[in-house]
């Protein structure tokens, strides 16, 4: 086994030798090296082109392009004076799409939704989630800053409000209203993965906690007409909560609870609580004493399910080391925890049994269920 010793000489060796021009032109001439040598240049570059990349991306949606294409093929200049470019502006645009997938070359002036324009406008929430990270960028423009001050400050946390608040539960709907919005847009696809992976028929009562406007819970009560329907948030939301779920037809079927998860006792009742894409907004403690009340307000049979955007550590992730690693520090708080650590927790909070559940895309996506 390479001790530490040798392992950081061997690091210094290969980082001198990677550093090399000499090498470097070498690698790239050399036929058994050829290809990983482009490889590593073409990574080396996405990295320094990435921010080009996510802007291109961001205009294309800004600027309504893929939605006006997914209707069919259009020409330049018909988009120049939908999207208020000049022709040469927005062949500039088309042509970084195009290379991106977003968007295809149909013939001379002539453009096309892409593959990836079209997998994109296939997830509603996703496209949602793009146009409010102009927020984010906001923050990124000065990465070392926001590093320095360490939690929110920033136009993010400004977006979440109850990230940084004293008293999340006094927060009114107008404050509330952006990023309910967004998070019931970009709901149904999570709700669709969560209650493919377990069946939710099986209980009695759902409490859904941090249910927002019932994204989760509608999907749910299609899923199992038979099981009665709870959720629980600050009360600016869960007074927009009960209007979607009236709109729903779930009024008779579903009660809504008013409060503060992390100081208040959830309702009792339910067989299963759900925590959908809500540990990973807070801090270990705030977890933690939201795992507890979870344990607290659950029968001997009950159970809990959480699901959200897990790290693959000891592995490196991109999504949870680098995307949300970020995300979650300009807007506060928060982490995206390995299933092991979660694991922890509620062990910690009283959850006896905990079982890691199969998910359609767990990059993005994994499910833990948990027994007391």
């Amino acid at each position: 086994m390479m001790t530490a010793q040798w392992r950081d000489r061997w690091i210094v060796w290969r980082n001198r030798w990677l550093a090399s021009p000499r090498f470097q032109r070498w690698a790239a001439a050399f036929p058994m090296t050829r290809q990983i040598a482009r490889q590593r240049t073409q990574d080396l570059f996405d990295l320094v082109a990435g921010f080009v990349y996510s802007q291109t991306l961001a205009a294309c949606i800004r600027l309504g392009l893929l939605e006006r294409l997914a209707a069919g093929p259009a020409v330049t200049r018909t988009l120049a004076e939908d999207t208020a470019l000049s022709e040469a502006s927005l062949e500039r645009l088309l042509a970084a799409g195009a290379t991106l997938g977003l968007v295809s070359r149909a013939g001379p002036s002539r453009w096309a939704l892409g593959p990836q324009g079209a997998t994109l406008l296939g997830n509603p929430g996703l496209v949602r989630m793009v146009e409010h990270h102009v927020h984010l960028y906001a923050d990124l423009a000065d990465c070392v800053g926001l590093l320095r001050r360490e939690a929110g400050g920033g136009e993010l946390a400004r977006y979440w409000p109850y990230a940084t608040a004293t008293l999340p539960a006094d927060a009114d709907a107008d404050r509330v209203r952006a990023y309910s919005e967004l998070m019931n847009a970009s709901q149904p696809g999570v709700a669709a993965d969560v209650l493919d992976a377990y069946p939710v028929a099986r209980h009695r009562r759902l409490l859904d906690v941090g249910g927002g406007q019932g994204a989760f819970l509608t999907a749910a009560g299609a899923r199992a007409p038979d099981l009665e329907l709870s959720l629980f948030d600050l009360p600016a939301v869960t007074r927009i909560a009960a209007e979607a779920l009236k709109r729903a037809g779930l009024a008779d079927r579903a009660s809504v609870f008013s409060g503060d998860f992390l100081a208040d006792p959830l309702p009792r009742g339910a067989d299963l609580i759900t925590l959908i894409r809500i540990l990973h907004d807070h801090d270990d403690a705030g977890a933690l004493r939201l795992l507890r009340a979870a344990r607290a307000a659950l029968p001997a049979d009950g159970a809990l399910l959480v699901a959200e955007p897990m790290s693959a550590a000891p592995r490196p992730d991109r999504v949870a080391d680098v995307y949300f690693a970020f995300y979650l520090l300009a807007m506060g708080r928060g982490r995206a925890r390995s299933p092991n650590e979660l694991f922890a927790l509620l062990r910690s909070a009283g959850f006896r049994r905990t079982r890691l559940l199969r998910t359609r895309s767990p990059l993005l996506l994994r499910a833990i269920l948990a027994t007391p």
